[in-house]
């Protein structure tokens, strides 16, 4: 009977691994962002904001843990692997991506082209693909480098600028889908100036504007308005304040928009190639500088027109330099003539660039003000 003890006891322990191949976590580099730059020499610089953990009771002096510090790392090489493997030989600790939460792209990289650089993304399986993307105003080094006085690092401001919504947000999976078109568009960030007295590092970067690639090219940016009237056509407008004023009304009166939705509704007329945007927005009131009552019914139809033409100007200055003026379809209207014509898109689908500027673009734009300050309005 012993024996057979003995035997079942040894047959449930052999089949444990255990831990034999762990790794520690004070071992571990971890890249909570990463930027990409082109050199002169025609040679990619990867820079790496890295976060080393500290094991707990690791400070000096035996207090509690600082819980770890971020530090910069570049490495340079003829592509992303080969800087990758240089940045790795400058650091003791080897390098972990799941926690990678941005990547940048200098602006430099980004005119040049950067479809076979994404394309390391999505081979290597260790990179985050829910990482949000940038474009810099300069190199991506500069911006890594920051020592931002909110958050902890760079890499955490980007983050929450992204999360936020506020501009345009493009995760790593976006981008690889956008690539597969003739079009694509990444939130573009510059630094900040810092504050009188303070260093030059002392900073942070924060959105103002949109890159605009035609196929895998930067061909140039547009501002905050115009991003958020492509936001607009794509119906990805999240938060959003309209100011209006006109000559009817003595002063502005600000509206924040509450929920809005877009549909596209392309047509094909006697061979015209023609699409209706159909815009609903509900809004509430949250500043009145002018003599209008919005207690008033008539006032409140008033302001509802004033909205309306806000937003129909808006996008139509979004239509005039994006579609007439640079020619790229950031405004995901080949996806919608795609999904309803798909036989008359596949015989056009290889001239896009030169049938996108001459789509015709109606407006259908509804508005609703639920509240004003002084009881509810429709």
């Amino acid at each position: 009977m012993r024996i057979l003890l003995f035997v079942l006891i040894w047959a449930s322990i052999l089949p444990l691994t255990g831990c034999w191949d762990r790794t520690e976590l004070n071992d571990v580099a971890l890249i909570r962002g990463m930027g990409l730059d082109q050199k002169d020499n025609n040679r990619i610089e990867v820079t790496a904001e890295i976060y080393l953990p500290q094991m707990q009771g690791s400070s000096e002096g035996g207090g509690k843990s600082s819980g770890g510090q971020t530090i910069i790392r570049t490495g340079q090489g003829i592509t992303i692997a080969d800087a990758l493997q240089h940045l790795q030989e400058r650091i003791p600790r080897e390098v972990f991506w799941g926690h990678s939460e941005v990547i940048l792209i200098g602006e430099k990289l980004a005119k040049k082209g950067i479809r076979d650089k994404i394309d390391f993304f999505l081979r290597d399986p260790r990179p985050r693909l829910r990482a949000y993307v940038f474009v810099t105003k300069g190199r991506a080094k500069d911006v890594l480098a920051l020592l931002p006085p909110i958050e902890k690092s760079s890499a955490e401001v980007l983050r929450e600028l992204a999360v936020s919504e506020v501009l345009m947000h493009v995760t790593l999976i976006d981008l690889l889908q956008m690539l597969k078109g003739d079009a694509a568009a990444l939130p573009m960030v510059d630094i900040l100036p810092p504050e009188k007295g303070k260093d030059s590092l002392e900073t942070i970067a924060y959105i103002n504007r949109t890159a605009v690639f035609k196929e895998d090219k930067m061909i140039g940016d547009i501002n905050d308005k115009v991003t958020r009237g492509v936001l607009w056509f794509r119906d990805q407008i999240k938060r959003a304040n309209i100011t209006v004023k006109s000559k009817e009304v003595n002063g502005p009166i600000s509206l924040t928009i509450i929920r809005t939705q877009t549909k596209t509704d392309p047509q094909i007329e006697d061979g015209k190639w023609k699409i209706n945007v159909k815009i609903v927005t509900e809004s509430d009131v949250i500043l009145n500088e002018s003599d209008l009552e919005l207690e008033k019914p008539e006032n409140v139809r008033l302001l509802k027109n004033l909205v309306r033409k806000s937003i129909e100007k808006r996008l139509t200055v979004t239509i005039n330099q994006v579609q007439k003026e640079m020619k790229t379809d950031i405004l995901n209207f080949a996806a919608a003539f795609e999904r309803k014509y798909p036989n008359e898109w596949n015989k056009v689908k290889g001239e896009w660039n030169e049938l996108f500027p001459e789509v015709e673009v109606r407006f259908d734009i509804e508005t609703h003000i639920l509240r004003t300050g002084a009881g509810s309005a429709t």
